[in-house]
């Protein structure tokens, strides 16, 4: 297995990545992972192996696989701004796009959580992305239409190290705006015809089953909607989730 870290710029900000390939091909069907919002700090100690444990798990079925750090987290640089993620996610894809290492007719996204909703958005608007694949995706976020109080969500994203700078946003209005503007309810459907599954634990405790389902109904072929019996919010920890996902990505990727 091959390992490079990549270091890209956007808006003036360092997003850093990781891309790993199996070998030394010609070339190879790309996985782009997408992390969630983050709801604490890192714990330094942890023995979760994390995202990049994740990478080499699908890496080592015979894909290239590309994980980052939004901003706001991780080692790079900025502070949480969904839109902002946007734009991370679509310079990375340019980036795995220019790669001669890439099959471009086998470029896949998955996403978690927060992840889920911003590749959901981004896909519908780029024809680049071949497969898409969500775990305990939103359909939309509850404190963006007026639940919530936004600058509750601020002040414990600062408190989290996710928003780092004192005057960030510097509009909490257009901050919050973001969050609706990018609701993957109102993009699902332009996905189709490019294969879509959406993964979702049962018993997922931030993000309710019923998202998934108005997803499901919105979308348009060829999609599948998988619950994971039992499962949490994290799919990423649980192996049948796992197992699922590569069970998909090898049946559109790797025929």
């Amino acid at each position: 297995m091959i390992k490079k870290v990549v270091a890209l710029e956007v808006d003036n900000i360092n997003i850093v990545g990781q891309l790993y390939l199996p070998g030394k091909k010609a070339s190879y069907p790309i996985v782009c992972i997408c992390h969630g919002i983050p709801a604490q700090r890192p714990e330094p100690n942890s023995k979760d192996g994390g995202y990049p444990l994740l990478a080499e798990t699908i890496c080592c079925e015979g894909f290239g696989v590309f994980i980052f750090n939004f901003r706001g987290t991780g080692a790079s640089g900025g502070n949480l701004d969904i839109l902002g993620w946007t734009r991370d996610l679509k310079a990375v894809i340019n980036y795995l796009y220019t790669l001669p290492e890439t099959d471009r007719d086998h470029l896949s996204l998955l996403g978690f959580s927060g992840g889920a909703v911003v590749l959901m958005y981004v896909a519908a608007q780029d024809k680049r992305i071949s497969y898409v694949a969500t775990c305990s995706c939103l359909a939309e976020f509850n404190f963006a239409i007026g639940n919530d109080n936004p600058q509750a969500i601020i002040n414990r994203f600062r408190s989290i190290g996710t928003i780092r700078d004192d005057d960030f946003p510097h509009s909490i209005k257009e901050w919050a705006n973001g969050f609706k503007l990018v609701s993957p309810i109102k993009y699902v459907a332009k996905i189709a015809p490019r294969p879509l599954l959406l993964l979702h634990g049962s018993h997922d405790e931030v993000v309710d089953i019923s998202h998934a389902h108005r997803l499901f109904e919105e979308a348009g072929e060829p999609k599948q909607l998988i619950i994971v019996e039992g499962a949490g919010h994290r799919l990423r920890q649980n192996d049948r989730a796992i197992a699922t996902i590569l069970d998909w990505l090898k049946s559109w990727c790797q025929t």
